[in-house]
């Protein structure tokens, strides 16, 4: 077999000015000479944590009043470590070091509203909420929840939040005052904010009578705090103690108290899909949030000050908490709310394009979605400001990278990165030093011990198995919230290895140290004994002009397992004979027999979650006739009796 050729390289003149050349030139001053490529640098790296993270801290700038003790103390069991002992900092302050007329935020939506803030601005807006919160008695410790679109407002909430000592959690307002419920019901904040709505694909969504109906469930909220959207002066009937935005905010800026913290000092509550009960409530912590971002935002993104960064996401996704750390490097952090499709499929381009943007984000499916739309963004736009383009949410299919480098930009460097909610940040990721390879991310993250592991615990090469962490990271989360005894937080990472986290991805790494995920562990299908990742199948399925959307899935059916594939097509298409032995025969071509649907059936829509990712576990549910506990954490819960009883499985 001929060995794969990379479809981007690095100008190596360019490569030499990148920021994580520049910290490889510092690790060779200060405590490594011979490391003389990223595979030495990442090999020291897991190797030697008591040097290479405060190396990190170093060459990123951590802000802190008081120095660590010790980097690491290790405990008996891996979740027992503990990071940076002694140090005392403010994740706000870190994010606020800049104080001038730089631009900070770019705010746009579908309707075409702008709005820009300065870093002086913005430190204007966080102070004048930071003084209110105080003055509503919120201190260290107490949970401060946002209900709100992704605009400057949610923001300014988290950095005031942050700075007084608080714990921020925010979640968007396409959940409904269930989904809502199940999250901050959890956390028992003491002030709510949110929006009165938000915009969607030309639509107009009203939030406050899902938040009245919320707040029943929520004794603890003692002040709600309202941001005008869709009118002016929005009713506060029904909502206690309520307040609008402006008349909440301290009447003039003054100086911010940062609080002085411990470095595992909670700052955020994530939440997991919730899509098989209540979603479990992970707690990150400041000083491994803030260094973990620092790290991927600055080196293995090559994020400057002058860049202007942008990932279209909801603040309900773990991926617009990562993208505010980029205030911390002081970059212009574009924020977008509303359809990205919406007047049509023009509309991220030409926000790239209007906005200058240097660094673009956007999920997998994206990709897939504007190539089948038939727009191409480099021959109908003017698409050179980038230079990096980063992907995430599902695996990052070799076709996509096609599309990428043939119809975006052939220059760009194009990232597809993988992680977490449970970890707010990456595994593996993106690399300005080194090439592209087709279908695969480009190398294990610095500081991260992963490995991919077979089903006896063995690491492994070139085969498919289970990504691990083998070592303890800064990000690991503090806790999780009500798990008084650390059970839940065991169970979701450590059951599976003893001792070593397990991700749940199922994955390949390679002998060129790229790696390659082929979707989740738990929705692996099984048929024959045969394990295969979805992402395998949806690959050959996105190659079929008339599918649009697909989803794969195991049926019991005896003592075995068959593959049956769910698909969408387009408007005026029908699932007939002949379409569906060419699926098949795409698939067989391929992949293997094994890969071949034994059922193919036609549904109007994939059920997804709030931050679009298809649901194979609650479809795998419903065709066995269980129950789906949570729907609400689902955009779509609708979308799911299309599957109940589907006529081509009673065939079957």
């Amino acid at each position: 077999m001929s060995k794969p050729k990379p479809i981007w390289k690095p100008d190596p003149d360019q490569a030499q000015e990148t920021n994580m050349a520049r910290f490889m030139d510092e690790v060779r001053r200060e405590y490594a000479p011979d490391i003389s490529s990223y595979h030495g640098l990442y090999r020291w790296s897991v190797e030697a944590p008591e040097k290479f993270w405060p190396a990190i801290w170093a060459h990123c700038g951590i802000k802190a009043s008081q120095p660590w003790d010790e980097v690491l103390e290790e405990g008996r069991h891996m979740r027992d470590a503990r990071w940076f002992t002694g140090a005392r900092l403010n994740f706000a302050e870190n994010l606020l070091r800049y104080r001038d007329d730089h631009t900070a935020l770019i705010f746009r939506n579908e309707q075409g509203h702008r709005r820009a803030l300065s870093y002086r601005q913005l430190h204007e807006e966080v102070s004048r909420l930071a003084h209110a919160l105080r003055e509503s008695g919120v201190g260290v410790g107490d949970r401060v929840a946002a209900y709100m679109p992704n605009q400057p407002e949610t923001v300014i909430a988290m950095l005031a939040t942050t700075s007084i000592g608080a714990i921020f959690s925010s979640c968007s307002q396409d959940f409904g005052s269930s989904g809502l419920l199940d999250r901050f019901g959890q956390i028992e904040p003491k002030v709510l904010i949110t929006a009165d709505g938000y915009w969607y694909n030309d639509k107009t969504i009203e939030a406050l009578p899902k938040v009245r109906e919320a707040l029943a469930g929520m004794p603890s909220v003692e002040q709600v705090v309202v941001v005008p959207m869709l009118k002016d002066t929005p009713a506060l009937d029904g909502l206690g103690t309520a307040s609008l935005w402006e008349d909440f905010l301290a009447d003039e800026p003054g100086e911010i108290e940062f609080e002085q913290l411990p470095f595992d000092h909670p700052i955020y509550i994530l939440y997991s899909s919730g899509t098989t009960g209540k979603p479990k409530c992970i707690v990150h912590g400041a000083g491994g949030t803030l260094i973990q971002h620092l790290k991927e935002l600055k080196l293995h993104t090559d994020l400057t000050r002058e860049d202007r960064f942008f990932y279209f996401t909801t603040c309900g996704w773990m991926m617009w908490n990562w993208l505010v750390s980029g205030l911390a490097l002081g970059s212009t952090v574009v924020l977008y709310d509303g359809s990205p499709f919406h007047p049509g499929p023009e509309s991220l381009p030409r926000l790239v394009e209007e906005e200058g943007i240097s660094i673009l984000g956007v999920s997998a499916k994206y990709f897939s979605a504007l190539e089948k739309s038939g727009y191409r963004p480099a021959r109908e736009g003017d698409m050179s400001s980038l230079r990096v383009i980063l992907s995430t949410g599902s695996p990052l299919l070799p076709e996509n990278y096609d599309f990428v480098y043939g119809e975006i930009s052939s220059r760009v460097l194009l990232a597809s990165i993988s992680g977490g909610t449970d970890i707010v940040s990456c595994f593996v990721l993106g690399n300005p030093m080194l090439p592209v390879y087709r279908g695969e991310i480009q190398c294990r993250g610095l500081g991260m011990a992963v490995e991919v592991f077979d089903e006896e615990g063995r690491p492994v090469r070139n085969r498919k198995g289970e990504l691990v962490c083998t070592a303890p990271f800064p990000c690991m989360p503090v806790k999780f919230w009500n798990d008084a005894d650390g059970k839940r937080y065991h169970g979701a990472y450590f059951d599976t290895f003893n001792n070593v986290w397990a991700h749940g991805d199922y994955a390949e790494l390679t002998d060129r140290d790229t790696m390659i995920i082929y979707g989740r562990s738990d929705a692996v299908l099984n048929p024959g004994g045969v394990r295969i990742g979805t992402a395998e199948i949806y690959r050959q399925v996105e190659k079929v002009d008339e599918v649009i959307d697909s989803i794969a899935v195991g049926q019991n059916v005896g003592d075995d397992q068959r593959v049956v594939l769910f698909v969408v097509l387009r408007e005026g298409k029908e699932l007939d004979d002949a379409l569906r032995d060419r699926i098949r025969k795409t698939i067989r071509a391929n992949t293997t027999p094994r890969h071949v649907p034994a059922v193919i059936a036609q549904v109007p829509e994939i059920p997804r979650t709030v931050s679009g990712k298809i649901v194979e576990l609650a479809v795998q549910k419903i065709i066995h006739g269980e129950e789906v506990k949570n729907k609400s954490a689902l955009a779509n819960p609708a979308a799911l009796e299309h599957f109940h009883d589907h006529p081509d499985l009673r065939q079957g």
